[in-house]
């Protein structure tokens, strides 16, 4: 084919495609660059999503609901431990554990026959000294009537009259020693100071007496256990809401299900400086003799019927504390998921919860297991939880 039979392109169609493919390349251009910037855009939102913390966010709960469960130990009103008040042999007991007895009651009879003995020599020395007082008083009265008369002097006299007076002193001392001696005597018979309970029994027949040779263990415990005294040790936290004639309710654990009544008739009104808690007593009526004394008790006393104060108060798992050098706080989480850090009170701590007495509401939104690093400002990503979930991780 001839060149002249070939078609030929006009210059108007070489600049309409040349326009053409101009205007893909720049199409090309600018979806990769929009490619580009919204890649980096995501990149940039997921990084700052990443900064920001996530934490658990829970409600405080209510606060003191007005009881306070406390360990307490049982004692006896009246408790006596009996020992021997004279050297001897035990020859009799006559009662055992867990017998009731009257006051004046015979427990134990001690046989003592060295004490008898010193108690017939003291009485013989006795009605010497008897003797030779009324001689001397005799005499004492005949020379006063004689230097009457002067038929002696009055020195002679006078010296009767001083015989006397040491004859009458000797006769008081043997007196006296006779005295004590039956005061012994009277000891070998060992009995109950009042009416109670025989709670124990360390001696049996034959068994070799002292009464200065530094035994430790009595004889008899006699216990009074129509009533019973309930000792229990408040913390310090709390010594300010106790109150004489509050009431309280106890449970033991050989009596399961069953509650007794106490009183409040006095405390200590000092703190103990082992122990951080002050110790109050409480009376119990035992009157049926159910309770036991020396047993554990479980406490509850009512510190809402006792409280002077109606300042409302929260409660918040421990875990949830911050310790600042300007004090305790928490982390509570606003509407903008933006933290501030409130300082606390604590008016109470049970160990895995705390009650506060100021700093929070109990609608607010605080930080459980908060970060060390958290502070005022912060931006945070909250998960809400249970209460009693948050209290588990503590």
């Amino acid at each position: 084919m001839s060149e002249s039979n070939l078609p030929k392109t006009s210059p108007q169609r070489l600049r309409r495609l040349a326009l053409v493919g101009a205007a893909g390349f720049v199409l090309i251009l600018a979806a990769g660059t929009a490619s580009r910037l919204m890649a980096s855009n995501d990149l940039k939102k997921t990084s700052q999503a990443s900064a920001v913390t996530t934490v658990s966010i829970i409600q405080p709960g209510g606060g003191e609901t007005g009881e306070l469960v406390l360990p307490g130990r049982l004692q006896a009103w009246n408790e006596a431990p009996v020992f021997a008040r004279t050297d001897g042999y035990l020859r009799r007991w006559y009662v055992d554990i867990g017998q009731p007895v009257k006051t004046g009651q015979v427990l134990a009879e001690i046989d003592a026959p060295e004490v008898d003995q010193q108690l017939v020599a003291a009485r013989a020395a006795l009605a010497t000294a008897q003797a030779q007082r009324d001689l001397a008083a005799t005499s004492a009265a005949r020379w006063k009537r004689l230097v009457a008369d002067n038929a002696v002097s009055q020195q002679e006299a006078d010296e009767r009259a001083g015989d006397l007076a040491a004859r009458e002193a000797m006769r008081n001392e043997a007196l006296a020693n006779v005295r004590r001696l039956e005061s012994l005597t009277a000891f070998k018979r060992i009995v109950a100071p009042f009416d109670g309970v025989v709670t124990s029994r360390d001696t049996d027949q034959g068994d070799l007496i002292s009464a200065g040779g530094g035994r430790t263990t009595p004889l008899f415990t006699v216990s009074d256990t129509k009533r019973l005294r309930l000792y229990v040790s408040v913390p310090q936290s709390l010594a300010g809401q106790i109150r004489p004639g509050m009431s309280a309710t106890f449970s033991t654990p050989d009596l399961q299900g069953q509650t007794f009544n106490a009183r409040l008739v006095r405390t200590a009104d000092a703190v103990d400086a082992q122990s951080g808690a002050m110790l109050i007593q409480l009376e119990v009526d035992n009157a049926g003799g159910r309770l036991k004394p020396g047993g554990y008790a479980q406490v509850n006393l009512d510190l809402k019927a006792a409280s002077t104060t109606s300042t409302a108060s929260v409660r918040i798992p421990s875990n949830a504390l911050l310790f600042r050098k300007e004090g305790t706080a928490v982390a509570v989480v606003g509407g903008d998921n933006t933290v501030a850090i409130h300082p606390v009170k604590i008016a109470r701590d049970d160990g895995a919860e705390l009650e506060l007495a100021s700093g929070i509401a109990a609608n607010d939104w605080i930080v459980t297991s908060p970060p060390d690093a958290i502070a005022t400002g912060d931006k945070v990503n909250p998960v809400k939880a249970k209460k009693g979930a948050a209290n588990a991780k503590g």
